[in-house]
């Protein structure tokens, strides 16, 4: 028998079909209740009918708790065939609303009963949502596992040509014997941003960008969206992300992304090629050469005007030193605070000290290009890929706008105190060597290659006969590798550290080695743990797959109810781990590894983790606890440097180490 939470996760289960027909592999029914029929009157006659018609012997039942529904107000102004964004204001306060009743129900029986009379008369993407973050937040849910977002809405990640094959081999093949369905490209080669699909689209990359939209909910109650250093975060984990797409441009013989200036024409189009599964439409294209105009949509009205206007306020307060708060006190933007204040005024979430003067710079441009199509809705069209946070990343021009907003970033790091020699060394400690292993390659060696993988889309395919729908995609892989680092402790005593893993390319486009200050926010963050140091020497081995940045592959493609309810927390959030070594080049990408071993006394956040799913906290940060290391996060390549380094190796202190190593693709193909 199951319980009233893992029932819970089977209201994600092919969320177009009503809640009364069968649901996971148990095939499993909910007996709703005449509160039920209240909501949903549409159903009142049609329920018998329906459910006979899909009835089948081996059902489980459950009979919903009666209860009082909360009044649905404005959660019922989005229609159910819209599309559903976070950027847009409106969509956000009803998803605010929603995420509050869910919230307030005192006990999960109720929430179960709520949810299910709910569900089936509000807009599917936004029930999808409110109760995530509800779940993902809630004492007595916060440990139920979610099912992954791509197998409710596939449409989100495959091409529209998947449903139709798989809809046709149902009729024609019982579930047993079906093929996986091959995943189409989505532009040929002639365009040379294709080069770069394997990453924009990945399923995993998207899926860490839409969870951690969860975890970091823009408007919700003040308890889930202020968390500890969540506007840092946003800056970091956004920086990340375009150190890694810069790090595959290069890769794949192309420059560097360059920012997005609003008023001229966006050169890359967009063929997206996915459907909204609500009403059938496709995802409205981007062609080539097209410019902003003023939003004058019922959900969004908003001139070009408005971000330069913002911009300007923005910058001018990083200058400046300080904002100024709606009751018009000045807050200094303090070396330990600062960042944190101007990632939620950028982003910006509710936690902005002044959404009137600095605006909604990062969201509004999100929602700017969504519509660049259609931005008076004249032609009736819903917004691009770039408002919805399961799809942006698959754009090229969200790592153009998003290059714009982490210069932002940077124009305020350059105003920070540089970090002195005292304040990266570590005293007694020096890293000696570094060796990456991988018993397929030689040392320092990293190896990738293509592998192809299956996923089962069945729970999002809505009127769909039982069965197994297995979509086979292609993805980048790196075999698996061991870092191996010599430590010498010539202390007195015993020493802890953090051991401080990044890796950036060795040359710049141009073939050239970087001038430090273009090559620090190059490195990509592969891993962060605590290490003990005995006096004297010290081998340090750490595995690809315990790092704190990725989640496991089995985490991002889990197949729901597959081992029952599991810890979750936030452990759905993280980078996945197949994307963890960028592509290389078949004759090998030069690049470099950099290890440093910080003091812990100075990086140490006191707090128990026991117990606490803390898979990927460098880029999610942990459940209820304070993100766990003290220091700025980028450290210790988040500021400019000292004067007189112009190189790395000029950067570099006795407790750092770089080794140049190679990254190596092999384009072969290799099955899970």
């Amino acid at each position: 028998m199951s319980t009233t939470k893992e029932n819970l996760t089977l209201l994600f289960d092919r969320p177009l079909e009503p809640v009364f027909m069968a649901k996971g592999p148990k095939k499993t029914v909910f007996e709703v209740t005449e509160e039920y029929f209240n909501v949903n009157p549409r159903y009142k006659s049609k329920a018998p009918h329906v459910r006979s018609r899909f009835a089948e012997d081996d059902e489980e039942r459950i009979v919903v708790k009666k209860t009082s529904i909360p009044s649905l107000g404005e959660c019922l102004e989005l229609e159910r065939d819209e599309n559903f964004s976070l950027f847009i204001p409106k969509h956000r306060d009803i998803a605010a609303k929603l995420i509050d009743i869910f919230m307030d129900i005192p006990n999960v029986d109720d929430l179960l009963s709520t949810a299910v009379c709910v569900r089936d008369c509000v807009n599917p993407y936004l029930f999808n949502y409110a109760l995530s973050v509800a779940m993902l937040h809630r004492p007595d849910t916060q440990d139920t596992e979610l099912p992954p977002f791509i197998t409710s809405f596939p449409n989100k990640f495959v091409d529209s040509k998947v449903f139709a094959k798989a809809r046709e081999q149902a009729m024609m093949n019982p579930g047993s014997s079906r093929e996986p369905i091959e995943l189409p490209q989505t532009a040929s080669d002639l365009e040379v941003e294709h080069r770069l699909a394997y990453f924009r689209e990945d399923f995993g990359i998207n899926l860490h960008h839409w969870h951690w939209h969860l975890v970091y909910p823009i408007k919700a109650t003040k308890k889930i969206v202020d968390k500890d250093r969540r506007g840092e975060l946003f800056y970091y984990m956004h920086q990340q992300i375009i150190a890694r797409y810069n790090y595959e441009r290069l890769c794949n013989d192309l420059k560097r992304t360059k920012k997005l200036d609003w008023t001229e024409e966006i050169e890359e189009a967009y063929f997206p090629k996915l459907d909204t599964s609500s009403n059938s439409k496709s995802y409205p294209a981007r062609v080539v050469n097209q410019r902003i105009r003023d939003l004058n949509r019922k959900e969004a009205k908003q001139d070009v005007e408005d971000l330069k206007r913002w911009s300007d306020q923005i910058f001018a307060a990083i200058h400046q030193g300080s904002v100024i708060d709606e009751r018009g006190c000045i807050i200094n933007l303090t070396e330990s605070r600062g960042i944190d204040i101007l990632g939620n005024m950028v982003e910006p979430s509710i936690l902005s000290p002044n959404r009137a003067l600095y605006g909604e710079l990062h969201n509004m441009g999100h929602d700017f290009i969504a519509y660049i199509h259609d931005p008076d809705n004249r032609h009736l069209e819903s917004f691009g890929v770039m408002g919805d946070t399961a799809t942006a990343m698959r754009d090229p021009v969200f790592y153009r706008w998003h290059s714009y907003i982490d210069d932002i970033f940077q124009e305020y790091k350059a105003t920070l105190p540089r970090y002195s020699e005292s304040q990266l060394n570590y005293p007694g400690i020096t890293v000696s060597e570094i060796e990456v292993q991988s018993h397929r390659s030689p040392n320092n060696t990293f190896n990738t290659f293509w592998q192809q993988s299956e996923v089962d889309l069945s729970a999002g395919m809505d009127f769909h006969a039982e069965g197994s729908v297995l979509v086979r995609f292609t993805h980048l892989q790196h075999e698996p590798f061991t870092f191996k680092i010599s430590v010498n402790n010539q202390s007195n005593c015993n020493k802890q550290g953090t051991c401080r893993i990044f890796l950036a390319p060795k040359y710049d486009e141009t073939g050239k080695p970087w001038l430090f200050r273009d090559q620090k926010i190059m490195f990509i963050e592969l891993d962060k743990f605590t290490v003990d140091l005995k006096r004297g020497q010290n081998i340090i081995t750490r595995a690809h797959h315990e790092s704190t940045v990725t989640i496991p592959f089995e985490k991002t493609f889990r197949k729901i109810q597959a081992g029952g309810s599991a810890p979750f927390n936030f452990c759905g959030c993280g980078w996945p781990d197949h994307m963890l070594i960028p592509k290389g080049t078949t004759e090998g990408f030069a690049s470099q590894l950099f290890v440093m071993i910080s003091n812990y006394e100075d990086d140490k956040v006191t707090q128990d983790l026991t117990g606490v799913c803390n898979d990927a906290g460098s880029y999610c940060g942990i459940k209820d606890k304070l993100y766990p290391d003290r220091r700025a996060m980028g450290y210790p390549f988040d500021r400019l440097p000292r004067k007189g380094v112009d190189t790395l190796q000029e950067f570099l202190t006795p407790n750092m180490k770089v080794q140049d190593v190679t990254i190596k693709f092999n384009d072969r193909m290799s099955a899970a």
